[in-house]
C-alpha cells in the first residue's frame, strides 16, 4: 500500500508511475513478485488494460483517503477528499480473496484475479490484516504537502510526522521560521 501511494509524481522528483498502461504494468510487475515472494506465493499475472492505470490511480487516492481518516495524515493534505464521501467509501467493493492453509496448517488470504484486481485483493487482504494486527495506524501521510510520500512510522510513540525528519521535516521547518521571522520584521505578531 505504502508502494502504491507514492507512485504519484512528486513535483520535479519523479513521475506518476501510474500515468500509462506501460509504467503502471512495470510497476505492478516489480510490486506484486516482491510480495508474492515475501507470502512464498507465485508471481501474479500483471498485465493490465488501458483503462487500468486509471482505476489504480482511483484505488491510490482511495487508500491516501483511508490513511488520512485513520489518523495517518497528520497535518498534510493530498487533495484527497476525506469525508467519507470520496473514493475509499466505493473502493474495494469487487475485490475477493481465497482463504487457503498454509504448510503450518494456519488459514491465509490468498489474493485472486491477475493484473489489478489481484492488487486490489492483496491490498484490501492486507489492510484488513494490518488493522486486526493494530498496526494500521502507524502508516502515515509526510505533513510536508509537497511531498506527502506514505511511510510507516517506526518511532515509538507512533508520532512521526514526516517520511524523511531531515529532508521533509528541515524544509517545512525553515519556512515555518522564515514566516515568522518576516512576521516579527513587519510588526505583527
Amino acid at each position: 500500500m505504502q508502494d502504491l501511494i507514492n507512485t504519484r509524481a512528486i513535483r520535479h522528483y519523479a513521475p506518476d508511475l501510474l500515468a500509462g498502461r506501460e509504467s503502471a504494468e512495470e510497476w505492478l510487475t516489480g510490486a506484486a513478485g516482491a510480495w508474492a515472494r515475501i507470502h512464498g506465493l507465485d508471481a501474479p499475472d500483471c498485465s493490465l488494460s488501458e483503462a487500468d492505470p486509471g482505476a489504480l490511480r482511483d484505488l491510490r487516492a482511495a487508500f491516501q483517503e483511508l490513511i488520512a481518516g485513520a489518523g495517518g495524515d497528520t497535518g498534510g493534505s493530498t487533495g484527497s477528499d476525506t469525508s467519507g464521501s470520496g473514493k475509499a467509501s466505493t473502493a474495494g467493493q469487487g475485490a475477493a480473496v481465497r482463504l487457503a492453509p498454509d504448510a503450518d496448517g494456519r488459514v491465509r488470504m490468498v489474493p485472486v484475479g491477475r493484473g489489478r484486481q489481484w492488487l486490489e485483493s492483496a491490498l484490501w487482504s492486507e489492510t484488513l490484516l494490518a488493522q486486526r494486527a493494530g498496526i494500521w495506524p502507524r502508516l502515515k501521510l509526510c505533513r510536508n504537502t509537497e511531498c506527502a510520500s506514505a511511510f510507516y512510522d517506526t518511532s515509538r510513540n507512533n508520532s512521526g510526522v514526516w517520511h524523511d525528519a531531515k529532508v521533509c521535516g528541515n524544509a517545512v521547518n525553515l519556512r515555518a521560521s522564515r514566516e515568522r521571522k518576516r512576521l516579527r520584521e513587519s510588526g505583527v505578531s
